[in-house]
C-alpha cells in the first residue's frame, strides 16, 4: 500500500510543471522591494532558499525568519508569508501585528490566512494529507524560481530522475546523515534535514559547505554520509572520504536532490517500523493556545 507521503512525492514533478505555468501577476514581490520572507519549519527553510535566490537574481534585498523571530519593527515594502494550512499561530499574529503590505502563499482557502493578508496566493493541487510537508514546499518554491525568471525545465527533468531512480544503499543504511548547501541551497540542505528527522526519526544535521569543515566534519566516519545539495566547494569531497564517510554528490538540481531527500527518509522510515505519514509528536499545523 502506498503511503500518502510517498504519492505526494512522487507528484512533485507534475506540481512544478503546473506551478511554473501559472505564476501570479501583481501578487508576488515585485523588483526593487525589500521583502521580508516568514514561515515556520520547512516553510522557514524555504524561505531562506527563496531569499538567497531573489538577492542573487538582482530582485532586492530580501530576508528570511521564523514566524516567531521577525523584527516588527524594522522597514520592509513586503511581508511574504508561507504557510501550508494558514492555521500557523506564529505566522497569524505576525501578520496582525504589522503593518507592512503582506503577501501569503497557502495551500488551503478555507483558513483564516485568507482574511490574515491583504493577497493570497493558493496552491490547493500541491496540499498535501501527510504530516509531513514534501510536494507544498518544493511547489511553492518552484512557483517563487520562475517569478524571478529561472528557467525550472531542467529542475523539473532532474525531478523525474530523483523520483524514479533506485536508492543506494549507502543512503538506506546509513548510521548519520550531514546535510549541506551553499547560497540558496542551505536552506534546501536544512530541509532535507528536517525531512530525515520527521518521517525516520534519523541522526541528521545540516550547515553551510565551508562551514562544515569548521568542526561538524569531526562526526564524519564509515557508516555515515555527507550529502551535498548543489556543487561541492573544491576538496570537500576528499577531506570527508578520508574520514571513511561516504560523500554524496548528485549533480541535480539542488530541489531535485531535495525530492531525493525525501524518498529516502520514507525509505529509511519503513526500515524502521514507522509510519511516514504520521510522524511522531507532530501535527500538520502548530495552533497555540492563548
Amino acid at each position: 500500500m502506498t503511503t500518502h507521503t510517498e504519492a505526494e512525492i512522487a507528484s512533485q514533478p507534475e506540481c512544478w510543471r503546473r506551478a511554473v505555468a501559472n505564476v501570479p501577476a501583481d501578487v508576488l514581490p515585485r523588483r526593487g522591494e525589500r521583502v521580508a520572507v516568514v514561515g515556520c519549519g520547512t516553510s522557514w527553510f524555504i524561505a531562506m532558499a527563496y531569499a538567497a535566490l531573489r538577492e542573487r537574481a538582482g530582485h532586492g534585498e530580501t530576508d528570511a525568519f521564523a514566524a516567531s523571530e521577525a523584527p516588527i519593527g524594522r522597514r520592509y515594502d513586503r511581508v511574504l508569508a508561507l504557510t501550508r494550512s494558514g492555521t500557523t499561530t506564529e505566522v497569524l499574529e505576525l501578520l496582525a501585528r504589522t503593518d507592512t503590505r503582506t503577501t501569503a502563499i497557502t495551500a488551503d482557502p478555507d483558513t483564516p490566512i485568507m482574511s490574515a493578508a491583504d493577497e493570497v496566493v493558493v496552491l490547493d493541487y500541491a496540499d498535501e494529507r501527510s504530516v509531513v510537508q514534501t510536494r507544498f514546499a518544493t511547489t511553492q518554491l518552484a512557483m517563487l524560481r520562475a517569478s524571478l525568471g529561472e528557467d525550472l525545465a531542467g529542475a523539473v527533468d532532474d525531478a523525474e530522475r530523483a523520483v524514479a531512480a533506485p536508492l543506494p544503499d549507502a543512503l538506506v543504511n546509513a548510521e548519520q546523515f550531514s546535510f549541506l548547501g551553499t547560497g540558496w541551497s542551505v536552506g534546501l540542505a536544512q530541509e532535507a534535514a528536517l525531512k530525515m528527522r520527521e518521517a525516520s526519526r534519523s541522526w541528521t544535521e545540516a550547515y553551510p559547505a565551508m562551514e562544515y569543515r569548521h568542526g561538524p566534519i569531526s562526526i564524519a566516519a564509515p557508516g555515515r554520509v555527507t550529502w551535498m545539495l548543489g556543487t561541492a566547494p573544491d576538496g570537500l569531497r576528499a577531506q570527508v572520504e578520508g574520514t571513511g564517510a561516504t560523500f554524496f554528490e548528485s549533480g541535480l538540481d539542488p530541489m531535485a536532490e531535495l525530492v531525493r531527500a525525501q524518498r529516502v527518509a520514507v525509505a529509511r522510515a519503513f526500515a524502521r517500523g514507522l509510519n511516514p505519514d504520521e510522524p511522531m509528536h507532530l501535527t500538520r499545523s502548530v495552533i497555540l493556545s492563548s
